[in-house]
């Protein structure tokens, strides 16, 4: 029995991002090649049939409608400058259909903005590039927004945009086709490590400090640049100018967690790094991300991100 083919389509807005567009549809080539085997085809959409001018000013062409997009497994909506001001009332319903017949959709960098226009992200985690993020979450507060690398939720797919659309892209190739040829294909396009949704953008964050408190923004930028020796709630208090129950206060509002677990959840972020982008020993990580005890590290990591320090750094496939 032949293996069956994955359609994958790609509706490009105008002025959709190049580096987003060509870094998702990069690794389905490559899987084709690597693998030796016919894994999937792709196909490019415009919302009116005619040619789109890319981010870079380079002109693509169409090669299927959006009248006969219900026949793919997967639909990306590539977005790009100026993405979030269309109201194409025809491109929304059309998506809305295309959904409703079956096919799986998702969203490159801002891309989101249209998903979200449809309703096709209500109840699902999503994400976005970060120059978007403050204006989505404005226009629609209802959506799960985590601010991450790429999310996958259901049959939901959305990523923050740039090379983000490599790392989703292998995580698909990966759960479809096996980790070994995601990393080979990873390998093959000099990209470091597979990033995952745990992976967040840490502008992002910052932006959404900033709108909500310039203090709490202070706060955790301090935090950043004490991760080896954490400061205490007094230290940090002291060093705003404000009360230890004003910092709590602020931590409960904007972020929904303490200051000690806010801060214990950024040292964990910057552990994962260490681990995943050097070749520091576990030891001289742990150390390096405040703790004192290596069973006290490995408890919390494994609690936060489900899987053991050691365990993270070995690839599942090995």
């Amino acid at each position: 029995m032949a293996e069956k083919i994955k359609k994958v389509g790609f509706l490009l807005t105008d002025q959709s991002s190049m580096i987003c567009f060509s870094s998702a549809i990069e690794p389905l080539r490559s899987a084709n090649r690597m693998s030796g085997r016919h894994l999937y085809d792709w196909h490019i959409i415009t919302p009116n049939g005619q040619s789109v001018q890319a981010s870079n000013g380079i002109s693509i062409l169409p090669d299927m409608t959006l009248a006969n997009a219900a026949c793919l497994d997967i639909l990306f909506v590539c977005g790009g400058i100026g993405t979030d001001k269309i109201k194409d009332e025809h491109l929304l319903a059309e998506l809305r259909r295309i959904v409703h017949h079956g096919t799986e959709i998702g969203a490159l960098s801002t891309g989101t903005f249209i998903l979200a226009a449809a309703g096709l992200l209500n109840g699902y985690r999503c994400t976005i590039h970060w120059e978007g993020a403050i204006s989505l979450k404005e226009s629609y507060p209802e959506l799960i927004f985590t601010g991450s690398i790429f999310e996958i939720d259901r049959k939901r797919y959305t990523c923050a945009g740039g090379t983000s659309a490599i790392d989703l892209l292998l995580h698909i190739i990966g759960k479809e086709h096996g980790e070994k040829l995601a990393y080979d294909i990873s390998l093959q396009f000099m990209h470091d490590r597979i990033r995952s949704h745990s992976d967040k953008q840490q502008v992002v964050r910052k932006l959404h400090l900033a709108a909500k408190s310039q203090k709490l923004l202070t706060i955790v930028e301090i935090m950043e640049q004490n991760i080896e020796e954490p400061l205490s709630p007094d230290d940090l208090a002291e060093m705003v100018g404000i009360s230890v129950r004003q910092v709590e206060r602020l931590f409960r509002q904007h972020t929904g967690r303490s200051p000690a677990r806010y801060y214990m959840e950024m040292r964990l972020e910057h552990a994962r790094l260490l681990l995943l982008q050097t070749s520091m020993s576990i030891t001289e990580i742990y150390i390096a991300s405040g703790f004192s005890t290596h069973s006290h590290f490995a408890k919390s990591y494994r609690e936060y991100y489900g899987v053991s320090p050691s365990r993270e750094r070995k690839p599942a496939y090995s």
